[in-house]
């Protein structure tokens, strides 16, 4: 029988990040329009902004579930059996975990503009990742989904 999810956030691309990705797909469809003479002026404008939609899209698709006895994020799973201690990180302890105390061997997804992430040690002797180190806007939240197992 499956169990309820406990936890599941998309991490998606903040709504203010949208508006510099549009103006900057515009002014550089608009630069490359100037050298275009006819209907051709148009092409730049029809590729460019979908294109920057998409990799917007693209850029905010992944999510972080707790269900099943497993926590998925993105592609990647572990079951919570191997799940160890889980710490809420503030901006500051982020920071520090991806620059100088990081782990190259650690599972790390990390956006930008989200500025919580969680750490989840792994006690499962026989796998060398360490620790998983995952962003999400409410790291208390995924912490109590993946400590109340």
């Amino acid at each position: 029988m499956a169990q309820p999810t406990s936890y599941r956030e998309r991490l998606t691309v903040a709504w203010w990040l949208w508006l510099p990705a549009a103006a900057i797909a515009g002014l550089l469809a608009a630069e490359v329009r100037l050298g275009a003479p006819g209907l051709a002026t148009w092409i730049p404008y029809l590729v460019l902004l979908p294109l920057a939609t998409v990799g917007l899209w693209w850029l905010g698709r992944i999510r972080v579930e707790v269900s099943n006895g497993e926590l998925r994020v993105d592609d990647a799973h572990i079951p919570l059996r191997y799940v160890g201690e889980v710490t809420a990180l503030s901006a500051a302890d982020k920071r520090d975990l991806l620059g100088p105390y990081a782990d190259p061997e650690a599972f790390v997804i990390q956006r930008p503009w989200i500025t919580g992430a969680v750490r989840i040690d792994v006690a499962d002797d026989a796998d060398p990742t360490p620790y998983w180190l995952i962003s999400t806007r409410h790291p208390e939240r995924l912490a109590a989904a993946l400590s109340s197992r």
